[in-house]
């Protein structure tokens, strides 16, 4: 079988093709799950108002359940404060999933946090949001569609942790990261708030570059999509394209679906695809060099056995623009594919980068 993906957002189609499916609908109640195995630390999930959220176009919920994994000293010190790494799922996927809610799943960040622990890796907390949204993924990105999930992540929910945990509520013992779309979210959160996150850490992340080679079958296809209940059953190129259009085309003129696709009748909207690369950090990064150079660590990598998207040639054309303006970072290219290491890589690489980093 052969399928074309040269079109529509091709960061993207790693993610939908290599990640599990997910489920139809995103949680919006508080949810009184744990771990289907025993941790050395203490899981908690908890809905979280997000005013950065609210009158979103698409319909989401404001309130987002989120993932909350807190270290063994957390209990046992119980006047010790603990820094925090904020840890982004991808596209299609959800911190259900990530914390082992719901099977088995490419990576488990308890075990994987128990595991750096183990190792010597200082204690911390670690939060991830549910992104999962109405089209499939937030893309961490501000539109009126999706809502402004940049200041969600940055504003409400560092807000709402350090009222709620006994966190050390300063920049330089925060930290940031996330795979495939949560590593392009992690890079453009970064670039935009500097003062609130000191180290960053991106995990084959997505999107980076802006792309205009579209599939137009694949634009047709989800034009043809009427109600979002069929969603489900569409395939990933049509999620991919909706998903992309919500959250970086957006257009409140244009009910029921308020954005805009990149080609209609099988022409190519020009603008749009305009609107599509001013959302590519490859071409905004030119404007968030100070910003950058404020981070205190910067990491970010990719398999060499990626399968699609471009994210390796991307990654390396980051590495070269950062390096070209002399803005310290680490940059590996390892053994393995877009998840087939995630969570190894989750123990052995991102949480000691962070232990290294964070201030304690």
């Amino acid at each position: 079988m052969s399928v074309n993906f040269t079109g529509v957002a091709p960061c993207l189609v790693a993610a939908l093709l290599l990640q599990a499916p997910a489920r139809a609908q995103t949680a919006a109640t508080p949810d009184s799950s744990t771990p289907p195995q025993a941790h050395a630390g203490a899981y908690q999930r908890v809905s979280v108002h997000g005013r950065s959220l609210e009158g979103n176009l698409e319909g989401d919920s404001p309130d987002r359940m989120v993932s909350v994994y807190l270290p063994p000293g957390y209990a046992t010190h119980p006047t010790r404060r603990f820094p925090v790494l904020y840890l982004l799922h991808g596209f299609t996927d959800s911190d259900s999933r990530w914390y082992g809610l719901r099977g088995p799943h490419f990576v488990n960040v308890p075990t994987a946090v128990d595991g750096a622990f183990k190792k010597g890796v200082k204690e911390m907390i670690v939060v991830t949001p549910d992104a999962f949204t109405k089209y499939w993924g937030s893309m961490y990105s501000n539109s009126v569609v999706v809502g402004d999930w940049e200041s969600f992540v940055a504003d409400d929910l560092v807000a709402y942790i350090d009222q709620h945990y006994r966190t050390l509520a300063r920049r330089e013992s925060r930290g940031l990261a996330g795979h495939s779309m949560g590593g392009y979210g992690t890079i453009r959160i970064a670039m935009r708030y500097p003062r609130v996150f000191s180290s960053i850490y991106a995990m084959s992340p997505c999107c980076l570059a802006p792309n205009s080679n579209q599939d137009l079958d694949a634009v047709a296809r989800a034009a043809r999509v009427q109600d979002l209940s069929e969603l489900g059953d569409r395939d990933f190129m049509v999620k991919a394209v909706l998903g992309t259009a919500a959250a970086w085309s957006p257009n409140p003129a244009r009910p029921p679906r308020y954005f805009d696709l990149p080609a209609v009748d099988g022409q190519v909207v020009p603008v749009v695809l305009q609107e599509w690369a001013a959302n590519a950090p490859l071409v905004t990064v030119h404007q968030h060099v100070r910003d950058l150079k404020s981070l205190d660590a910067i990491a970010f990598d990719a398999g060499d056995q990626e399968q699609f998207g471009g994210i390796l040639p991307s990654v390396q054309a980051l590495h070269q623009v950062l390096d070209g303006y002399g803005i310290p970072h680490s940059t590996e290219i390892y053994p393995g594919d877009h998840v087939n290491r995630i969570g190894a890589r989750l123990q052995s690489k991102v949480l000691p980068f962070f232990g290294a980093h964070l201030k304690f």
